[in-house]
């Protein structure tokens, strides 16, 4: 990978090759493909990044990324909060790949298009879609969520998985669980875990199918967990 050109409010072009990388940063990350593929591999889950196609990596997120026919891309590094109700969605406007090369060529002549560099993040937020305006807090749906969690417990879930469902970041998600659910955010999911697993055993499901339906590593594990509930603290 390599940054071809930059400006000084964090747009940059960047040239992707075959050579796979990976990285994390304190800051988020918006990428808007310009020709080619890129592929990004962000916290476990894969993602393609196309002409005209965009996605936003928050802070802390490991990612790994190649193109094996090369890429390039248009890349925003800031520090806006507001990108963290994006993040876990593709942008909305259509003419998302014509603002990305007319801010390309902003990039590759910064003398002439001063005013354009300085609204490009504004102009990128809006590609993205509607976000909450006055800083009022987007409401998590926690039923919507428990939902998408029971279809994932084959495989290990985090904060960061949960938070990009809730197109918030860890963070932010943590607080919000911590606030809303008086609990930590692993400690819902946990909860969530169990719950489902319950429900199952009260329809008759057998203790090994329970486990492996809902991701518990044996059923002796299950059986644990589910003692431990119920054992006065």
């Amino acid at each position: 990978m390599g940054a071809a050109l930059s400006s000084s409010n964090g747009l940059s072009l960047r040239r992707y090759g075959a050579s796979r990388g990976s990285h994390s940063h304190d800051h988020f990350q918006v990428l808007i493909g310009l020709d080619g593929v890129l592929d990004l591999e962000v916290e476990g889950r894969g993602r393609r990044v196309g002409a005209g196609e965009g996605w936003v990596v928050t802070p802390g997120d490991r990612h790994d990324f190649e193109s094996k026919d090369g890429s390039r891309c248009l890349i925003l590094d800031t520090t806006q909060d507001l990108w963290a109700q994006c993040a876990g969605r593709a942008p909305l406007a259509p003419q998302l790949l014509a603002l990305a090369r007319y801010l390309a060529l902003c990039v590759s002549e910064p003398a002439t298009s001063p005013t354009a560099l300085h609204q490009a993040p504004s102009l990128l937020l809006e590609a993205w879609g509607p976000v909450v305006p006055n800083g009022r807090r987007r409401a998590i749906d926690w039923q919507a969520l428990s939902d998408w969690a029971r279809g994932r417990w084959h495989r290990p879930l985090s904060v960061a998985d949960l938070a990009a469902v809730a197109c918030l970041s860890p963070s932010q998600f943590a607080q919000r669980c911590r606030d809303e659910q008086g609990m930590s955010a692993m400690h819902w999911l946990r909860a969530q875990r169990l719950l489902h697993a319950r429900q199952l055993r009260d329809r008759g499901i057998g203790v090994s199918e329970t486990a492996r339906r809902t991701g518990y590593r044996s059923p002796s594990a299950l059986t644990a967990a589910m003692r431990r509930s119920t054992t006065p603290s």
